[in-house]
């Protein structure tokens, strides 16, 4: 997974926070922030050309597909945004423009954001799974999953209003797969490197504690009653929590003392980086962890991590 380049050729992700409409070529600058950091104006770029090309369009045009994970919010993975992507309360009838992209399907309702008629989550992650690759739908889809609150029924019922369209194989393959528990793109990507690499996927998102109960640490990954957990640490090793202007030496320090308390309680501590993710070093490295006993008895409980509250949303009908 292209991450190298510091002139930005090879940066493919479109992070939410960082503000970010990109398409392969609209790249990241490593800032002690990994490929999350994207060109400070891209996504309001693409609000730009949604703005743009709305006012044109017929009554209740509906922004969907990647426009409207973007505008929620959600991170894009190697996603193409050179057309704001719409659908159409019909059967049939799409088209692509220079600037836009029409889809035709049957859509009964919107969620109106920000002043925007836009395809409501559900439905949202669903056409991303019809329409995008594997890895872009996972990782913009746990990403909606999560902060949107989507239960398995919801999504249940948008595959099936969505039967006959092309790419359903695949959109239940993704909604199998995602998580709404997911830290970011690194960790869906994690997800499925690991399956590719026909590994158990671990749970998402853990708090360890003592035997007694006290809190040690929060991991990304964990493996129920094995003492083995796995951290995705960013551009670089124990960078977990890096951000832009950190002291690095310092954040590095700690993260250090904080696997030092995990390893005291018999945790194993299996690493990656972005640079890893198209590799096999963390999978041998953790099927070692996963074959031998502990150097330590694991002496400590894993138990899942609170979610934060999820957004709402109020549906318009069309």
């Amino acid at each position: 997974m292209r991450s190298r380049r510091p002139d930005g050729a090879d940066g493919d992700v479109v992070h939410a926070g960082a503000g970010a409409c990109a398409t392969r070529g609209l790249g990241w600058r490593p800032q002690g922030r990994g490929p999350h950091t994207t060109v400070p104006d891209s996504r309001a770029r693409h609000r730009m050309l949604i703005e743009a090309v709305l006012p044109d369009m017929a009554g209740e045009t509906v922004v969907s597909h990647q426009s409207a994970a973007l505008l929620y919010g959600a991170p894009l993975w190697r996603t193409p945004l050179d057309r704001v992507c719409v659908t159409r309360n019909r059967r049939g009838g799409g088209r692509t423009r220079p600037l836009t992209r029409v889809h035709g399907s049957p859509l009964h309702a919107a969620v109106r954001w920000h002043g925007l008629l836009l395809t409501p989550p559900a439905r949202t992650v669903v056409d991303l799974a019809l329409s995008l690759p594997f890895e872009s739908a996972v990782v913009a889809g746990d990403a909606l999953v999560g902060m949107f609150g989507i239960g398995g029924g919801e999504l249940a019922r948008e595959l099936a209003l969505a039967g006959g369209r092309h790419g359903i194989a695949q959109a239940k393959d993704v909604v199998a797969f995602l998580d709404g528990r997911s830290g970011g793109a690194g960790e869906s990507l994690s997800r499925i490197m690991l399956r590719r690499m026909a590994l158990p996927v671990p749970r998402t998102r853990g708090n360890v504690l003592t035997a007694d109960g006290r809190f040690v640490a929060r991991v990304g990954f964990y493996y129920e009653n094995t003492g083995v957990v796995c951290e995705f640490d960013g551009p670089v090793r124990y960078g977990r929590r890096l951000r832009h202007g950190d002291d690095v030496p310092e954040v590095v320090r700690r993260e250090m003392i904080r696997e030092h308390y995990l390893r005291a309680l018999g945790v194993r501590v299996v690493r990656w980086t972005w640079a890893d993710l198209a590799g096999s070093g963390p999978a041998h490295r953790l099927c070692a962890a996963l074959a031998r006993p502990g150097t330590h008895r694991f002496d400590g409980r894993i138990e899942p991590a609170a979610v934060p509250e999820p957004r709402r949303t109020t549906l318009h009908p069309l």
